[in-house]
Parts: structure tokens; sequence; C-alpha cells
């Protein structure tokens, strides 16, 4: 009989420290410890990489193909939510594209399919890091240079 009722103790300990967790977890967002949604904290000082895609319509092609710090980005940041694209999916897709098929290149071009209809669009990638002296250094890397009709991969890219 006792070792029931200490069994039930136990049972009733562990339901309400699941209940305080669930409690926590839920009125921040996800973000308590050690379940934390954002690496912020637990990758910091790490270097990252991010895309941002430009509208390039009124630039000249030429002058697109260097990387750049963002006071040099040229053109217009197109929202990406508003094309129900998740910024994620293209950075992912920019930094594990190791050589840039033409299926590789349409997979972008799917993606922001909506607006190269309308627009020209560079896709850059953003890769952030710390410099020597502590102060985070972001490069743009332009990637690929899409319109209506005209895909174009930087040339220091992998092409298969």
């Amino acid at each position: 009989m006792e070792r029931r009722e200490q069994l039930k103790e136990y049972q009733k300990v562990t339901l309400i420290t699941l209940v305080i967790y669930g409690l926590l977890v839920a009125t921040h967002l996800g973000e308590f410890w050690p379940f934390s949604i954002y690496p912020m904290f637990s990758q910091a000082g790490n270097p990252w990489k991010r895309a941002i895609v430009q509208d390039v319509t009124q630039e000249n092609i030429d002058s697109l193909w260097k990387t750049t710090d963002k006071n040099g980005l040229p053109g217009k940041t197109v929202a990406l939510n508003e094309l129900n694209v998740n910024t994620n999916d293209i950075a992912n897709y920019l930094s594990k594209t190791e050589v840039w098929t033409p299926k590789k290149q349409s997979g972008v071009r799917k993606l922001l399919q909506k607006k190269i209809n309308e627009s020209n669009l560079l896709v850059y990638q953003a890769r952030g890091s710390l410099s020597e002296n502590d102060k985070p250094k972001v490069d743009f890397i332009p990637y690929l240079y899409l319109s209506s009709d005209t895909t174009l991969l930087n040339k220091d890219l992998k092409v298969k």
C-alpha cells in the first residue's frame, strides 16, 4: 500500500513539473533553456549566411557583379514575405548548392517567379562574421540575375 502511495506522489510531482515547464515555454515563445529556438546566444560570434533579393530593374547589369557591403547594394530590397517566400529557403538554397546546374538555377526562378515577371532581380548571399576588432562585417555576394527571359549566374560560381 505504501509503495502505491509513493508512486502516486512521484506521478504528481512529475505532472506538476511538466505543467510548470509547459507554461514557461508557452509564455516565452519557446525561448526557455535548454530548448531555445533562437541560436543567437548559443552561436554568437559564429559566421552566418543569409539571402537578400534586390530589384535591379533600373541598374546596369555589368556593374552588378561585385561583392559589396550594405551601402553598395543596388536597387530596392524585395520583401519576400509578400511573395510567400521564406528567406531561409533561398538562403539554404544558396549555401548548400555547390554546383549550379540549370535545374538549380531554375529552382530559384520558381521561388521568385511572381516578381520576375515585373522586375529584374539580383539574388545575393549575405555572409556575416566578426572582424578582427570584434565588429560585425557583412559582405553581399551576387549569385543570380533573374529577369523575365534571362538567368545569369555569377561567373565565379561553379557551373555544370
